[in-house]
């Protein structure tokens, strides 16, 4: 189910008045409407594939229970095989038929063809998402931060919570999971705010990512035949609506828990307004960056050890980050990339120069910060060719359109233009609530003014809504 669907917005107020009247009194049954919930609003893509997630939830559960054991060999083995029935089974949906095809054209070209049918594999939506979260229980378990939990509901329902099934946030189970253990209580205050995110979650997608779209998936088409004016407002588009597309879908599931009463930390906090990529990673998709610096950077031993160690592990989990994103090669040059980019910093010690909110207390930036933000910019969208195009060698050529003469040159077409105000008026809101949460929490407005604002975004959402694309995450 869609969260920008018809389906949706009948399915989210049943479950919260069931939710909040008719189980309001127990905890546990309030958890079994949320697993039931979740379970409708999966299947209602393919029900096939919901035994995946009640296999990961199992598998988790049952490692969860037998890491109480005492005996550290035994700790070690339940973890391996744990983390190895989970990857494999990631891995057997997500990269299979990549990895037979990569071989088989490596194989071509030294001269040995091969035939080999592929499974044509369909990628279960949201399987790197709960895989992920599921890990982190049972990581975090064998580590002693986490006590492992006997309620099977409650950790069925972590697994499987339907705001953040399908494209996350991945919020980890030692800040997701006791919550479903203890009371909830309705909050005005706080579900108020949560409807003002996912309003402005929908504002991101709709108005801006879907509009983007439109004209991205036209610029990229015919790139061959375009000024480099033309391919450089396409790349700009196409950060606006990933960034749109997919903090948008962030903002609904922060803000649909919110109406439930869970809380989870924000998953993107204004990361175009970085100042270097350093920063620009620690506001760009926090909890997956959290997951690989706690799982995967860390273990490996993070930033100690000599430089070529800390090159090692950089390359490592950029790396790997990318290949989570997609069964592609485009998204390993992506994550090769974005690791360059990082070490510089990394290795003079400057990646922890930018950590407080640029212009903090300010109406406008410094500028320095302002040409920062600028570079920084710039070196994340030509990163994002990479994510965005169907081949290397197709973003290879494009980025080699980009930087020849017709840059100075008049942009063909005049449609995609108009999107620029649109873009600036969500980056002003931004700007100005850059220390919160999203753009529309407290927002220091008149009251009638204050509401004029939100009748006017629900405008524009139901104005654009036709333009509906699917949320560029769920085929990750």
């Amino acid at each position: 189910m869609l969260f920008n669907s018809l389906e949706f917005l009948i399915f989210l107020p049943t479950v919260f008045l069931l939710y909040w009247f008719v189980f309001q009194k127990n905890l546990k049954l309030q958890n079994v409407t949320l697993l039931i919930s979740s379970y409708i609003f999966y299947c209602w893509w393919d029900w096939r594939f919901l035994f995946l997630i009640l296999l990961s939830s199992g598998i988790n559960y049952l490692a969860g229970i037998l890491l109480a054991t005492k005996n550290q060999k035994h700790k070690k083995a339940i973890l391996a095989l744990s983390c190895a029935i989970n990857i494999g089974i990631l891995g057997f949906f997500k990269y299979f038929g990549f990895f037979v095809d990569s071989f088989i054209s490596a194989c071509a070209a030294v001269g040995i063809h091969l035939h080999a049918r592929t499974l044509n594999l369909i990628l279960p939506l949201g399987i790197s998402f709960y895989t992920l979260k599921a890990l982190s229980y049972t990581i975090d378990v064998y580590k002693n931060k986490l006590e492992p939990t006997k309620d099977i509901i409650a950790f069925f329902c972590f697994v499987g919570y339907f705001p953040q099934l399908l494209a996350g946030p991945i919020d980890r189970a030692i800040n997701l999971l006791p919550q479903f253990h203890v009371k909830r209580t309705f909050e005005y205050d706080k579900a108020a705010d949560g409807m003002r995110q996912i309003l402005w979650g929908f504002f991101k997608k709709i108005v801006i990512a879907d509009s983007c779209a439109v004209y991205v998936n036209k610029i990229f088409a015919g790139y061959g035949t375009l000024p480099a004016s033309t391919l450089a407002l396409g790349a700009v588009y196409f950060a606006f609506q990933l960034y749109g597309d997919f903090s948008g879908y962030s903002d609904i599931a922060i803000g649909t828990s919110r109406l439930f009463g869970f809380s989870s930390k924000p998953n993107f906090s204004t990361p175009y307004f970085s100042r270097d990529i350093a920063e620009f990673w620690r506001r760009w998709h926090i909890s997956l960056t959290a997951w690989f610096r706690e799982y995967l950077y860390i273990p490996l031993g993070g930033n100690r050890g000599t430089k070529a160690q800390i090159v090692r592990n950089t390359f490592i989990v950029f790396l790997l980050c990318g290949i989570w994103h997609g069964a592609n090669w485009t998204f390993a040059a992506w994550g090769f990339i974005n690791a360059l980019y990082f070490l510089p910093l990394l290795l003079l010690r400057k990646n922890r120069r930018h950590t407080d909110t640029v212009a903090s207390g300010k109406i406008l930036p410094a500028v320095q910060e302002l040409l920062e933000m600028l570079i920084t910019f710039a070196l994340v969208a030509v990163g994002w060719i990479f994510f965005r195009a169907d081949s290397v060698g197709q973003a290879v050529a494009y980025i080699e359109r980009l930087f020849s003469m017709t840059l100075l040159a008049k942009p063909a077409g005049s449609g995609a233009k108009l999107l620029l105000p649109v873009i600036a008026l969500m980056v002003s809101i931004e700007w100005l609530q850059r220390d919160q949460a999203h753009g529309l929490e407290s927002l220091q407005l008149p009251f009638l003014l204050r509401w004029f604002v939100y009748d006017c975004i629900i405008v524009s959402v139901l104005w654009f809504i036709g333009r509906e694309q699917p949320f560029i995450y769920f085929k990750f």
